[in-house]
């Protein structure tokens, strides 16, 4: 397991700075980042958090998955690699 999750469902209202305060609670958090619209700075509703070791990532998993944040429950899961798209038109 990796040490990178994926947090979906996030609410709108979370940012870097309150994601990285949600899973301090879990460990030392390398990184927080929500991912935003580039034209308008609005959060996707997901985001990145990498944890300093893989038990500390397993630990979050287990504790925010599901769990409910503004009336909105997460998902907490390990972060895919990123697949390179070579088929893509350019344009």
């Amino acid at each position: 397991m990796g040490k990178r999750l994926y947090v979906g469902n996030l609410p709108f209202s979370q940012n870097d700075q309150t994601m990285e305060i949600l899973f301090a609670e879990f460990g030392s958090v390398e990184f927080a980042k929500v991912i935003t619209i580039k034209n308008s700075g609005r959060s996707k509703g997901f985001g990145f958090v990498e944890m300093s070791t893989e038990e500390e990532a397993q630990k979050a998993i287990e504790k925010m998955n599901d769990r409910e944040i503004e009336g909105r429950k997460l998902v907490v899961n390990e972060a895919k690699p990123l697949e390179r798209n070579d088929n893509r038109e350019p344009g």
